[in-house]
């Protein structure tokens, strides 16, 4: 099947048609995505590809499979993003899925300029500063993971649909079917896929419906075992019959509510699993929104973010420029950089439709001066204090009280950064990019690994537990505390570089509040320190966030931990599971002439998938 966009212009509305019947020994996109080697003998699983005519890297083989198979067949790197994403949602279910969100930054080619899509999920109407409260103290966080409460009303489904629409050349339904047919058919359980299973067991074998799905005869999958999911299969196969609005209002959003609210626990569970707020209104009321992205300009390049009520792009942006104003960049100044920038993003981000961000003066050049003269040879006391960002910047200056607040764990102590719940390897990032030159970033998530640990029953996917990203409280003052309709404050950085106005560069990564350090990170090991992408994705990472002791690697610590330390800088061991390991990321280089490099994580999460259409010049 090749494809055409056909545009009808009183409405503006693409629509996407299958025009031309595929050649007799060609596959279809989900078929591709079985078989063990695509075109030109290429390997089935490697982390580095190079090539012309598209490519894709995520997490996963065959997420990676499907999205190639759609550009191979004619389809944009929106189309392939969004099918790479459902199939993600079968494969990596633990971390993506049709109830989670997600932001994607997107390069259209044909215009020129970089857009945004927030699929973040928000907060039901009757959801209250206090809900995530009891008796004026916050609930135990791991409570409320696992619970209707934390379920944030989805973005996903919504945002594939405006995504298509607004970009993509085929349907919502010719997007899931790849990740139908995998669904349907089954996939080969990996380690990460029974371990991150069998880490969640005992809350899964709680929910009924969970326990079912995931713990066949009351264990995790082996293995090397073919798990199938034909609840899943149906689901998004009618999802592409019925579009949309079968969830965002009609009868598939009606079993998401009943799930939430009266969650499916096994009979003499002892959990305590709280009821959800949401309502088929708050479905009905959902809407993705195109924000403008954050934009900063560092070493003459632009890099483009997502913005608030995501924290990575005004994060990430701020860093590098105080990167930027200091003499020299090397990793004592990455980390210190990233702790002033931490320090801005809890006193300052949050929903922008609730809270006064003032992003402006967070990417201003005159902030980010003013902050890097902070900067000295020696770490600086913890906590790092917020910046004014005001418009009005002069020498080095510190105003007001340290800000302990944050998400999670980190505000129902009142402890900080000190508290600061473990970021695991939750969501999955994605990028692609087509012959036409378009590029997509996608960040998509059902937040904690495995979601709220809850599958609507009979239909095969997990809810999330985003809510969870709120500052549980009580902390007045905080820019992220819960409230009707909210999005919580996120901190994915899907990432864009363009130089010349050309893409350069693209890269993101799952891990929480890790997130912004390990794409910081990638960009400094690259632009800063001299190496290549690869090398830029594979070096040992280290997350300075703002706490007294910098999470960070083993290999980090053995290779830089002496220098550093010295320099008084403390590391501790980033916890796990999966121990020691800080992000999968996954990261496209341009490198002119129409070659592009895709890489992927060569050993962390077990190791990515990055392809190409064609390992030759066409």
């Amino acid at each position: 099947m090749s494809f055409r966009r056909l545009a009808l212009p009183l409405t503006g509305i693409a629509v996407s048609l299958a025009l031309v019947a595929p050649p007799a020994n060609a596959q279809d996109p989900a078929a591709e995505a079985r078989s063990g080697t695509h075109g030109h003998g290429q390997p089935a699983k490697v982390p580095v590809a190079e090539g012309y005519g598209g490519a894709v890297s995520t997490v996963d083989l065959d997420a990676s499979k499907v999205a190639l198979a759609i550009l191979k067949r004619g389809g944009n790197a929106m189309d392939a993003a969004v099918a790479g994403a459902a199939t993600l949602g079968v494969t990596e279910p633990y971390s993506a899925g049709l109830a989670g969100g997600g932001f994607i930054v997107y390069y259209d080619a044909r215009r020129g300029r970089v857009v945004t899509l927030d699929g973040r999920e928000k907060a039901p109407q009757a959801m209250t500063e206090t809900s995530l409260q009891e008796n004026g103290a916050p609930i135990p966080f791991a409570d409320a993971v696992t619970s209707g409460l934390s379920a944030g009303v989805p973005g996903s489904v919504a945002q594939w649909e405006v995504a298509l629409r607004r970009f993509g050349t085929i349907s919502l339904k010719q997007a899931l079917q790849p990740a139908a047919d995998v669904a349907a058919n089954g996939f080969t359980v990996d380690q990460t896929f029974h371990d991150q299973t069998a880490q969640n067991a005992a809350r899964f074998a709680d929910i009924t419906s969970t326990a079912a799905l995931y713990l066949p005869n009351g264990a995790p999958p082996p293995v090397g075992s073919v798990f199938r999911n034909p609840d899943l299969a149906a689901t998004y196969r009618e999802l592409g019959r019925r579009g949309a609005e079968w969830l965002y209002g009609g009868s598939l959003g009606q079993e998401v509510v009943a799930t939430v609210k009266a969650p499916p626990v096994r009979p003499g569970a002892t959990r305590v699993v709280r009821p959800g707020l949401m309502e088929v209104s708050d479905l009905r009321a959902y809407r993705v929104l195109e924000r403008p992205p954050t934009k900063i300009e560092y070493n003459g390049m632009d890099v483009y973010g997502m913005a608030p009520p995501s924290s990575g792009g005004s994060t990430v942006g701020e860093a590098l420029n105080i990167l930027e104003a200091l003499p020299k960049a090397g990793l004592h100044e990455y980390l210190e950089a990233s702790r002033l920038a931490f320090a801005d993003r809890n006193k300052f981000v949050g929903d922008p439709g609730y809270v006064d961000v003032p992003l402006k003066g967070l990417l201003s050049d005159g902030f980010a001066k003013e902050r890097a003269c902070l900067i000295g040879d020696v770490a600086m006391p913890h906590p790092a204090a917020p910046g004014s960002p005001d418009g009005s910047y002069g020498g080095c200056r510190i105003e007001g009280t340290p800000f302990t607040g944050g998400e999670g764990a980190a505000a129902q102590t009142g402890q900080g950064a000190e508290a600061e719940k473990p970021e695991g390897p939750e969501t999955t990032h994605l990028v692609v990019a087509d012959r036409w030159g378009n590029v997509a970033a996608y960040n998509i998530t059902i937040e904690s690994t495995g979601g709220n640990g809850i599958v609507v029953p009979g239909r095969g996917f997990l809810l999330n537990n985003e809510l969870t990203d709120f500052t549980f409280g009580p902390a007045p003052g905080d820019p992220n505390l819960p409230a009707p309709g909210k999005r919580p404050r996120s901190s994915m950085a899907p990432t864009i570089v363009l130089k010349h106005g050309k893409p350069l560069l693209a890269v993101g990564s799952p891990g929480g509040a890790t997130i912004i350090t390990t794409v910081l990170q990638i960009l400094l090991n690259r632009y800063e320190l001299g190496m290549t992408l690869p090398e830029a994705v594979a070096a040992p990472r280290a997350s300075q966030r703002n706490a007294a002791a910098t999470q960070a690697e083993q290999a980090f610590i053995d290779r830089y931990g002496a220098e550093l330390t010295a320099r008084g800088h403390t590391f501790t061991t980033v916890p796990g599971p999966p121990a020691g390991e800080l992000g999968a990321a996954t990261a496209l280089e341009f490198l002119g002439r129409g070659k592009i490099q895709a890489v992927a994580e060569p050993s962390r999460r077990g190791g990515g998938s990055a392809l190409v259409v064609s390992p030759d010049r066409p």
